[in-house]
């Protein structure tokens, strides 16, 4: 394997966990809220909006945290797209 296909894979490798937390937050929170509109209880799970936008707490990253999400959903795609289409081929077994 060449030395840039393993660094590829170190990056995809390394992305991955750091970006499924914010993703999940992200949905779940979306989904909750939503759920909270449809009940018509809304007022009562604002907070989740405030998560969902990336404000956490005394940590606010609303200005920045929808593109780092994009960002980095955006490195994992093509970098797995790049690994998916450079799987070595099979050899085919000669009878």
């Amino acid at each position: 394997m060449g030395s840039w296909k393993l660094r590829l894979r170190q990056l995809h490798r390394a992305l991955a966990p750091m970006m499924v937390v914010p993703l999940l937050i992200t949905l779940l929170t979306g989904i909750l809220f939503q759920t909270a509109i449809a009940a018509g209880r809304s007022g009562d799970f604002l907070w989740l909006l405030e998560f969902h936008r990336g404000h956490f707490g005394p940590l606010n990253l609303q200005s920045i945290y929808p593109y780092l999400n994009g960002l980095g959903l955006l490195v994992m795609v093509v970098t797995g797209m790049v690994m998916w289409f450079q799987r070595p081929k099979r050899r085919r077994v000669q009878s």
